[in-house]
């Protein structure tokens, strides 16, 4: 790869972003404005197409980038914007300053607004760690025979479970199984929850124990749910917009099924801005490109947001917006969970 191919790929890349149609010698010439000969630039991308790096998808001459070529560029050639304007991130400003700080509703804010942005498919998650714990329970009567459990994370995040009890439910009983919640389950790790603890806390509300022990099941189920991390997909429509794409939604769609999977399959495995492409995932979905990148909420606790779309997605505009809103992202989520831990 000498410094005209590189400078061929490169530009083929940009015109195909840009038009999504097959790249000839010609557009390529204008485009370069290089003091060589139509003849010349096609027998470069000959030379590119038989190292891999392009495909030519018809009889004509024209030619696009493959994904092998698409991987090359990421990794030696693309050269991102130093980064958004002020303006730009003044804007950026005002979405998250209009946005709920419960991480839960945060991280799904600011996938609406990130897919509004830029067209494309926006997943998030909400902040993860071993160490996150329930810090908090709360319970409140919601019926006759219904009691609400809430369980207020180590990061300020909000889990709800709804109880049934047979033999009914007051507010003296929302008051005294809360008390006991707090006593025996607040910041317990999900491993050290046992059968014998649920019945020591179970005990611990004297007669009343054994009727008011749904709540108390259900407080456990949240207890094992605080450390997993929620994943929210937004302008899941956009994928439609791409041809490409129509052989990957079912499979996009399905994986965003399981959360937890999801989670994983956004996030970067390094702090760095990651570009995955569908040849390379564990099931290819040939076509499709995921950009990523963590974002840090503070103690320990990390998340993701992620742009997904077609492989000739303008990664060079998306990635400072991308970079900016996962930096916006944590710093909100850090607030909120120093602002519930004073």
């Amino acid at each position: 790869m000498d410094d005209r191919k590189q400078r061929v790929l490169e530009a083929i890349v940009a015109l195909y972003t840009q038009g999504g149609e097959p790249v000839g010698s010609g557009l390529l010439s204008q485009y370069l404005d290089m003091a060589v000969s139509s003849a010349t630039l096609r027998n470069e991308m000959a030379a590119l197409t038989k190292l891999g790096l392009l495909e030519q998808p018809h009889t004509s001459a024209g030619r696009v980038p493959s994904a092998k070529g698409y991987r090359y560029y990421l990794d030696h050639l693309m050269q991102p914007k130093a980064g958004l304007s002020a303006r730009q991130k003044a804007q950026i400003d005002q979405v998250f300053a209009r946005l709920d700080y419960e991480p839960d509703k945060l991280a799904e804010g600011a996938a609406k607004a990130l897919t509004e942005q830029t067209g494309y498919t926006v997943a998030a998650t909400t902040p993860r760690s071993d160490d996150l714990r329930i810090a908090h329970f709360e319970v409140v009567q919601v019926g006759r025979y219904s009691a609400a459990v809430l369980g207020v994370t180590s990061a300020g995040g909000v889990r709800t479970r709804v109880a049934r009890l047979e033999t009914g439910f007051s507010r003296q009983d929302a008051q005294l199984v809360a008390m006991a919640l707090n006593r025996g389950l607040a910041f317990v790790a999900p491993a050290d929850l046992s059968a014998q603890r649920l019945a020591a806390v179970t005990a611990s509300m004297g007669e009343k124990g054994p009727a008011l022990y749904p709540v108390v099941q259900a407080a456990a189920a949240l207890l094992c749910e605080a450390a997993k991390a929620r994943t929210y997909l937004e302008g899941q429509q956009y994928l439609l917009r791409w041809p490409q794409l129509e052989g990957c939604l079912p499979g996009v769609l399905e994986l965003f099924a399981d959360q937890e999977k999801a989670g994983r399959f956004i996030t970067p495995p390094t702090g760095r801005t990651s570009v995955l492409l569908g040849e390379d995932m564990e099931n290819p979905m040939p076509g499709l490109c995921v950009m990523g990148k963590r974002y840090l909420a503070g103690g320990g606790l990390t998340g993701a947001i992620a742009l997904l779309g077609p492989v000739r997605m303008p990664f060079e505009q998306l990635i400072p917006i991308l970079e900016y809103y996962a930096l916006k992202l944590g710093e909100c989520m850090a607030g909120k969970a120093q602002e519930d831990n004073t």
